[in-house]
């Protein structure tokens, strides 16, 4: 018996902007509210205002949270400063990625984990089955927050006319509380657009009180509603990784060439260690597949699945495809035989329902900001 999906506390709102709603890892959630290019524009050129309370936040508190998350994660969490964020990532035993995270430090003993939407439930079910012999506490807080962000370059001033906390000095991979439109929140700077943005944590029960702000202070700049589609094109453009897609159980984050964030050096053990090392050398001495750009020749879109070609051979899979309306062509990334995965290698292609159209290999990402 398949159950209802979640419903965000801005549904209604969403509804009466007239947004096409699709069900999303278990939740209705906006895919556009118009024209999904427009809304991708808006965002890259002036900006654009999300409902991502989807996601799923946990916090972590206790003498030992730091050392736990340490533990618990493939990152140094006894490094994140108070009131700074950390990218980084939780695996299984055998090294394979569970789910990518972001992990806010709130205060001397206190943490936030945020998981992506669809991983939320195994990412809380194995942080509290790691928890024991940990003086710490491990805390479904999902129902706790709805989730806003302001994405673009306009952000920092429609920002500005609404709250009074210091945005200046709140650095990309920080957050602090603060009050927005009169409502308290946390005020974070991390986003997944490739653009400047701000996101905000804060009751469910103000979350159209804050929509609402954001929206008239954001008329002047050209600011628009945003929905899960733009996103998907705003992130790929910008190289940045979707879990299910270009990461999943069967990579490690070495795999992903995303080993940076595993290290070694802190202290004590951790979960997936020793598979990590062997990862490690693995894709030091002879990486199997690269993630690579693709830019079609032509106008034929790459999906996710669609083999990647050369010589006649299959030597790679597309991980993700899509129109880029930055670039006016269509984009993907892919794995692909370490051999081809250097920007400009020829006779790349990609096998669209059996027709073989050309792609040029480039680095990530496809797009970056002017800072």
């Amino acid at each position: 018996m398949s159950t209802a999906p979640r419903l965000t506390a801005l549904d209604a709102l969403h509804r009466s902007l007239g947004a096409t709603m699709t069900d999303f890892a278990g939740w209705d959630m906006p895919l556009r509210y118009a024209s999904e290019r427009d809304e991708h524009n808006a965002v890259r050129t002036r900006a654009g205002l999300f409902d991502l309370s989807h996601m799923g936040e946990i916090t972590v508190t206790g003498p030992e949270a730091a050392a736990f998350l340490s533990y618990a994660l493939v990152g140094n969490i006894a490094t994140v400063g108070n009131g700074r964020a950390r990218y980084t990532m939780i695996v299984q035993e055998d090294g394979g990625i569970v789910d990518d995270l972001i992990v806010y430090r709130l205060g001397e003993t206190e943490y936030m984990v945020v998981a992506n939407a669809g991983n939320a439930q195994i990412v809380l079910d194995a942080l509290t089955e790691r928890v024991g012999g940990f003086d710490a506490e491990v805390r479904d807080d999902r129902d706790a927050y709805a989730l806003l962000a302001v994405q673009g370059p306009e952000s920092p001033a429609i920002m500005k006319a609404v709250t009074d906390a210091d945005l200046d000095g709140l650095k990309y991979y920080a957050g602090l509380p603060g009050t927005v439109a009169g409502v308290p929140a946390l005020i974070a700077r991390t986003g997944y657009t490739g653009e400047d943005g701000f996101e905000l944590f804060v009751a469910p029960e103000h979350a159209e009180q804050l929509w609402r702000t954001l929206t008239d202070a954001g008329q002047a700049h050209g600011l628009i509603p945003c929905g899960l589609s733009c996103r998907d094109t705003l992130r790929l453009e910008a190289g940045m990784p979707l879990y299910g897609h270009e990461l999943t159980t069967a990579l490690t984050p070495f795999d992903a060439g995303l080993g940076r964030v595993v290290k070694f050096e802190k202290e004590g053990d951790f979960v997936g260690r020793g598979a990590l090392k062997a990862a490690a050398e693995r894709a030091e001495s002879a990486p199997p597949r690269k993630l690579v750009g693709l830019i079609a020749e032509g106008r034929r879109v790459p999906r996710a699945g669609f083999p990647v070609v050369a010589d006649g051979k299959v030597i790679g899979e597309v991980t993700s495809g899509a129109p880029s309306p930055t670039l006016g062509k269509p984009i993907a990334m892919a794995y692909v035989d370490a051999a081809f995965a250097a920007p400009g290698t020829e006779g790349v292609g990609v096998d669209i329902r059996g027709t073989h159209e050309p792609y040029e290999v480039v680095a990530l990402p496809f797009y970056k900001r002017q800072k």
